[in-house]
């Protein structure tokens, strides 16, 4: 298999540590979406990143749909429940860092695109509420518990912690740690993992 891919891409990070945490081998193809010569659209007409090239010659893309596939592929560190409610439960952490990744992301590049005189003030506060109100749902959600679901390591965590890293690599004027204690608690648990340490974002 082949991941296309960037280092500083959270979504593409959150599937590296999924193959790391299933011991999966894997190329990594990297890839700047951005670029004038870039060829992302002949794997994924989305032009998004993570895209994974099967043997067969077809891919798969976005984040979530790799994550999910890579886990039927070996019991090895089993990272979501076969059906039903707690299943339900991890995705729907997953759904909430994505999103707060997604918020964060339109906000990076409305002010890294756009000549400050075309920067809308608007926009950019109403996607940082959503990334605020995120952080603030994640960690009610959190509590003082060791996981995001309930004593295990889960498909969870890894959504979480990658959604966490890329805050502090590219908004380090977010204080979450301070706001929300518990979730640094996590972070830093799950940052020592060699999953992360050999995927941090850069």
């Amino acid at each position: 298999m082949k991941l296309i891919g960037s280092l500083a891409s959270p979504y593409v990070r959150k599937v590296r540590v999924v193959m790391a945490e299933k011991k999966l081998d894997y190329a990594l193809v990297l890839e700047n979406v951005w670029a004038a010569d870039t060829v992302i659209a002949q794997s994924n007409p989305l032009g998004k990143v993570p895209c994974l090239l099967m043997e067969d010659g077809s891919a798969l893309y976005d984040s979530r749909v790799i994550a999910e596939y890579l886990d039927t592929l070996t019991p090895v560190c089993k990272l979501l429940p076969p059906n039903g409610r707690d299943r339900a439960d991890i995705k729907v952490w997953e759904a909430l860092a994505d999103g707060i990744l997604d918020a964060a992301i339109l906000v990076r590049l409305e002010t890294t695109l756009r000549a400050p005189e075309q920067q809308s003030s608007v926009w950019i506060e109403r996607q940082m509420d959503k990334v605020h109100g995120g952080l603030a749902a994640m960690s009610a959600r959190l509590g003082e518990s060791p996981f995001c679901h309930d004593n295990h390591y889960t498909l969870a965590d890894v959504a979480v912690a990658c959604c966490l890293g890329w805050l502090a690599f590219r908004f380090p004027a977010i204080d979450w740690r301070s706001a929300h204690p518990n979730l640094a608690r996590l972070f830093d648990k799950l940052s020592d993992r060699a999953s992360f340490k050999d995927s941090v974002p850069q």
